[in-house]
């Protein structure tokens, strides 16, 4: 398959649909899923029409299976050298600083790379049955990528994941706040997240944007200085004229027009 039919994008109405579709090896991560994956980050970014995405994947009972392990044996037996070496980002930073809202649709089971994808993205949304974690103690692998879950659920059910490798039932991560909602089947679970995004999409973009950022520079930076840089954030908010028309259009009973300036 090409690179777009192992990770389909579409935009419609606003709303960005990144799909991985590799069922036959479980969704994992190969060169060219990750590759793609790097630039669609980048388009999200660049396109003013889309509002939100939704990341989600063709149902096999996993949404992600991490990185593609077989071609990362066949990629150090052939050239010698590790799998990482040879990607533009290999623990998705990139991911991380895309300023528009990203839902992980999480439709299987969700380990390794699959567990960063849902840890990089800002809202999640699970399937009952499921399990998810960080699974490189087992294969010798790393995951740096994991620290900042440190902000996302409490260190010792982190230090559980990360050292003894055992995935936990989706059930207990919505329990511990990591995962928004759990769903009873994948159609379920892309229905909510696509609700969630039409929601984020109808709000004020100026103000999304700057949710985000502040979320994402105080989990960086702290309380108190984290709260600063929100103030800075917010200014060009207060100031735009979409501040202007959420009021008048309140006042007038109608459904605010945003402009996004």
């Amino acid at each position: 398959m090409s690179e777009n039919e192992i990770v389909q994008y579409a935009v419609d109405d606003g709303i960005a649909v990144i799909n991985l579709n590799r069922p036959e090896r479980r969704n994992a991560l190969s060169i060219a899923a990750a590759e793609r994956l790097h630039a669609l980050w980048h388009e999200l970014d660049r396109d003013p029409e889309v509002r939100a995405a939704v990341l989600t994947s063709a149902d096999c009972g996993t949404f992600c299976a991490g990185m593609d392990l077989k071609e990362a044996a066949e990629i150090r037996r052939e050239r010698g050298v590790d799998i990482l070496d040879v990607l533009a980002d290999p623990f998705y930073e990139r991911m991380r600083v895309v300023s528009k809202p990203i839902i992980a649709a999480m439709t299987g089971h969700f380990a390794a790379g699959g567990m960063m994808l849902c840890l990089n993205s800002d809202i999640r949304v699970g399937l009952a049955g499921t399990r998810g974690g960080v699974t490189e103690a087992k294969i010798g692998r790393g995951s740096p990528w994991a620290v900042p879950l440190l902000w996302m659920l409490p260190q010792s059910i982190v230090a559980e994941m990360l050292l003894t490798g055992v995935m936990m039932p989706v059930e207990r991560l919505h329990a511990l706040g990591f995962v928004n909602y759990v769903e009873p089947s994948p159609e379920a679970v892309r229905e909510r997240a696509m609700g969630l995004a039409r929601s984020i999409r109808d709000n004020a973009p100026l103000t999304v944007a700057a949710g985000k950022e502040a979320i994402m520079g105080a989990m960086d930076l702290g309380c108190a200085a984290g709260f600063d840089h929100a103030k800075t954030i917010y200014k060009k908010v207060y100031a735009s004229e979409d501040a202007q028309e959420g009021p008048r259009a309140f006042a007038e009973k109608r459904k605010p027009v945003w402009v996004g300036r």
